[in-house]
């Protein structure tokens, strides 16, 4: 492909990003389709001659899109949002098109420094301990990792980095805590059967005294208590571990605490909101998510710990030929993370901070607030529904309920929430709190607006009518 078509090509497809982000509403939420029906329609073999741009963009819109669902819908109540905008696409442009490599300072020393850069203004935004230090990693699940495998190393005194794990390390969290707390510690070597889930109170939040108990347990048979993880923002319910408690737990009993507030962090930047971070300069390490909800493409993860030099120490390592000349001199990320590799993460975080500018992105974090409260107040409202959490930032947990045994009640929701995202006009997801099948209505898409909001609830009562109608339980 020469300049010109490149030149050509690429202004079609920047025009049809700007008319997908302004029509993405004519889409239903959820893609329609069924397993394997993409598959289907792809050729099993390469082809062997090259096609032009525009099969392959009629074939992008023919069979891709089609299986797509969409993120960026305003009437996106699922999961957690995973919102980009227009400042971070276009960045996206730039680096794709710089297509660098940023494992060291040398091999990019912009990238390098950006980062450094905004990583601090992240520190500022979120009103962290200027003894924080950042580094982007690609999710929270892979900065969980890097916090395990710090407190690994700490407690094994580097041992295990040596020679291997040789003694039973234990990890601790709230029985609410991501799936990501397990999976790291079966890779960090400290197996499933050392994670420790601590019973929650009645608001899903983690009970201290129910940790430091455990500690003692564990300690007395024998065990080696390395790691506690706070979760800020649930995912269930957005539920708020007391970080304040469990750190002076962690400081008294020797052990490392990371933070994961990977949706919830962004809320930080509100001064309303620092509450939910009280207690975080016990912290070892802590991170959020920017792709999350602060309008930055996937992927984009604030990582930042207390003791860099620790977290350098446990991912180091000096090969001849990455060694360079200035290294004593800079920060190489290399060495603050899982990959040699790393993308130019930095400039799409930078062009968002600085178009919408601090103000800006509170203004858009705080309706999001405001129209959630507005949706609890129309579910309390309603006595067919049952609040099943308390309300957290931009999640409402709810379902259904007319006086059945649970059991039924389960069904009755499993049905009423099919036959919603069945729709196309909405998409919700549901979890369990207490053994309870639960719907959640996520608020944070930066499309969203309180028409959708409205939209939505008006959905929701006509779908509730005709479930209940036509329940057979």
């Amino acid at each position: 492909m020469d300049k010109e078509a490149f030149r050509e090509h690429g202004h079609r497809f920047v025009d049809w990003a700007a008319d997908y982000l302004e029509e993405v509403e004519k889409y239903p939420v959820r893609s329609r389709v069924g397993p394997g029906d993409i598959l289907k329609q792809l050729p099993a073999e390469p082809p062997l001659r090259g096609e032009p741009m525009e099969r392959l963009f009629g074939d992008f819109r023919e069979i891709i899109m089609p299986g797509m669902t969409h993120w960026q819908h305003p009437s996106w109540f699922a999961y957690f949002p995973a919102n980009n905008s227009p400042p971070s696409i276009l960045a996206e442009i730039l680096t794709a098109g710089l297509g660098a490599q940023c494992m060291v300072w040398q091999t990019s020393p912009a990238a390098a420094e950006l980062e450094e850069r905004v990583m601090g203004w992240m520190r500022q935004m979120l009103g962290l301990p200027e003894t924080f230090e950042g580094v982007i990693q690609d999710t929270a699940s892979s900065a969980t990792l890097c916090a395990l495998l710090m407190a690994r190393e700490r407690a094994t005194g580097f041992a295990s980095n040596r020679s291997g794990l040789d003694r039973p390390l234990v990890v601790y969290a709230s029985e609410e805590a991501h799936s990501s707390v397990d999976k790291g510690a079966k890779i960090a070597g400290y197996g499933q059967e050392r994670v420790r889930r601590i019973p929650t109170d009645c608001s899903f939040a983690l009970i201290p005294e129910k940790l430091e108990s455990a500690i003692t347990e564990d300690r007395k048979q024998g065990l080696v208590p390395a790691c506690v993880v706070a979760t800020v923002g649930t995912t269930s319910s957005a539920a708020v571990d007391p970080v304040r408690a469990i750190g002076e737990i962690c400081r008294r009993q020797g052990l490392f605490l990371h933070v994961d507030a990977a949706y919830a962090g962004t809320a930080a930047i509100l001064p309303e909101q620092r509450r939910l971070l009280d207690g975080i300069e016990h912290a070892d390490s802590f991170v959020t998510n920017p792709h999350k909800w602060m309008f930055t493409n996937f992927d984009c993860s604030a990582f930042f710990v207390k003791d860099s030099a620790l977290l350098i120490r446990t991912f180091e390592i000096h090969p001849e030929y990455l060694k360079t000349g200035v290294d004593s001199m800079v920060k190489n990320y290399r060495d603050w993370g899982i990959a040699l590799g790393r993308r130019f993460r930095a400039l799409k975080l930078w062009f968002v901070i600085r178009s919408y500018g601090v103000e800006g992105l509170q203004a858009m974090v705080r309706e999001h607030l405001r129209l959630a409260a507005l949706f609890r107040e129309w579910v309390e409202a309603d006595q067919r529904f049952e609040i099943t959490a308390p309300p957290n930032l931009g999640l409402v947990c709810f379902r259904l309920n007319d006086g059945r045994p649970d059991a039924d009640l389960d069904r009755l929701n499993r049905d009423f929430l099919e036959r919603l995202n069945q729709t196309g006009r909405v998409f919700l997801t549901h979890t369990s709190l207490r053994g309870k099948y639960t719907l959640r209505m996520m608020i944070g898409s930066r499309t969203t607006t309180e028409r959708h909001v409205h939209e939505a609830w008006e959905l929701i009562r006509k779908t509730a009518d005709h479930v209940q109608r036509t329940s057979t339980v």
